[in-house]
């Protein structure tokens, strides 16, 4: 077991794969988290790894850029990926978890781990130099220690608003109405669907537009600031009449059977509802579900009456509201190296949603990559950067000095990034077919993680406690 310490400060899904790694490599990690002695606007639990927004971690097929991620996690021995895994809810072909037990579970493993110390307090200030640290803080990183990290970097944060969709209970929704169904009935009938024809959507619209917003501290002034992979609903309601019925609530691909055949024989056209709402499991059981795509910043009273304006929710009865809150994220392609050490300082690494990834499995990678890095830096050995070919080797040039692209063209507008295709280097002979192509990003990525796991084993081989996740 090596000596030296490693501080993580916060433990949501950065810092719980961060110390993770770091523990299961033989390095003890003091894993310290505010919550419960101080909250945020967003968490509800003191609970590890808490998913405040969705409970999905996007496509599992590893031809879609979030499933290579997830599986590129698990070739690592993700913590985060593993217990998503344990702890999946039908939802199609995504990956969606039963988020209490899940986080649940993430607490109980760090808590039981040897070489894990937990302390419960509000970190004010950067640790020493003489400390290896992970900064994975997260978006909601408190207002002291935002402080100190613009200070230590001499750059102020960004921001951006996000928000999260309300959650009703299973049993208040009206299934005469409903149907189960999973887009092109890709995979198990997952999802709970509401059908509207074009009076009810065009209804529901204009109330939603006009409906009273929540107050936010510096909203009015900074409107519009949207992160546009989390749009508030009303938002996206007020950029055109059809812009949700070409987003969220598209129907395409999307049939009940009770209603006869698809396609109209006479009008040689296929049939289907103008839109359609749809719910997603937060529970293995369906006790619980969440309103897909319907991030939002509506009063809790207009969340109530404007939703249950859906055909099959007027009887809904909500577990948790939505809700918006502001993010904030690093400069980080003029602060971080590809592995997520600060330039300034080689033993403070960064890593979740506070260097500008997007999603929960960019969140773990950031983790897994910081957390390698911290136990070779506390074993004196050199730190390592993934493979530009995998999907989190592309994410961490992205968000690092190496994208001198990203750097140099857009400056002081650096946005959060979720896992991309777009991120990854060409390949060598040009594919058309996209399938084809993303299949061939897959294989590529697994060739080279290969090759880069054969030269990180040896690092650890001889002091890892091996312990699976869960």
């Amino acid at each position: 077991m090596i000596e030296k310490e490693v501080i993580v400060i916060g433990a949501g899904l950065a810092g719980t794969e961060a110390a993770w790694q770091i523990a299961n490599s033989g390095v003890p990690v003091k894993l310290v988290e505010m919550r419960p002695l101080k909250s945020t606007p967003a968490h509800h639990t003191s609970e590890f790894g808490e998913l405040v927004c969705s409970n999905s971690f996007g496509a599992l097929s590893p031809d879609r850029a979030a499933g290579l991620l997830q599986k590129e996690l698990r070739v690592f021995n993700s913590l985060i990926v593993s217990t998503a895994d344990k702890f999946a809810v039908p939802a199609g072909g995504a990956l969606a978890v039963d988020r209490s037990k899940f986080s649940n579970a993430l607490t109980d493993t760090l808590s039981n781990h040897p070489l894990i110390d937990i302390k419960k307090f509000e970190q004010l200030d950067l640790p020493s130099e003489e400390n290896i640290t992970v900064l994975a803080t997260g978006p909601l990183t408190s207002d002291d220690l935002s402080y100190k990290i613009q200070d230590f970097t001499g750059i102020g944060t960004c921001h951006f608003f996000d928000a999260a969709s309300p959650i009703i209970y299973g049993d208040t929704i009206d299934l005469d109405i409903i149907f189960k169904a999973s887009r092109y009935d890709k995979g198990d009938p997952a999802y709970f669907n509401c059908p509207m024809n074009k009076n009810d959507y065009i209804n529901f619209r204009n109330e939603l537009v006009k409906g009273e917003q929540a107050n936010l501290k510096d909203f009015e002034k900074e409107s519009g600031n949207f992160f546009e992979a989390c749009l508030p609903i009303e938002e996206i309601a007020r950029r055109g009449l059809d812009t949700m019925r070409f987003g969220p609530l598209k129907s395409i691909g999307l049939w009940n059977p009770k209603w006869g055949d698809l396609f109209d024989k006479e009008n040689r056209i296929k049939k289907r509802p103008h839109a359609i709402v749809q719910l997603r499991k937060e529970d293995l059981e369906g006790k619980l579900l969440n309103m897909v795509g319907f991030q939002t910043n509506l009063k809790w009273s207009e969340q109530k009456r404007i939703f249950r304006m859906i055909p099959g929710l007027e009887r809904a009865e909500f577990v948790r509201f939505g809700v918006m809150h502001r993010n904030t994220f690093l400069e980080s392609p003029k602060l971080l190296l590809p592995t997520l050490q600060f330039m300034k300082r080689e033993n403070l690494f960064a890593a979740g949603q506070i260097t500008g990834t997007e999603g929960y499995a960019a969140a773990a990678a950031g983790g897994l990559l910081s957390g390698i890095n911290a136990s070779l830096l506390a074993k004196g050995k050199k730190t390592v950067s993934f493979p530009n070919e995998s999907m989190i080797g592309s994410l961490m040039n992205f968000i690092s000095n190496k994208n001198k692209i990203m750097s140099n063209q857009t400056k002081n507008k650096f946005q959060p990034m979720p896992a991309s295709f777009g991120l990854v280097p060409e390949l060598t002979h040009r594919i058309k077919d996209k399938k084809l192509r993303y299949k061939a990003y897959h294989e590529r990525s697994m060739e080279a993680l290969n090759g880069f796991k054969k030269i990180l084993d040896p690092h650890f081989e001889k002091d890892h406690l091996l312990i699976k996740s869960n």
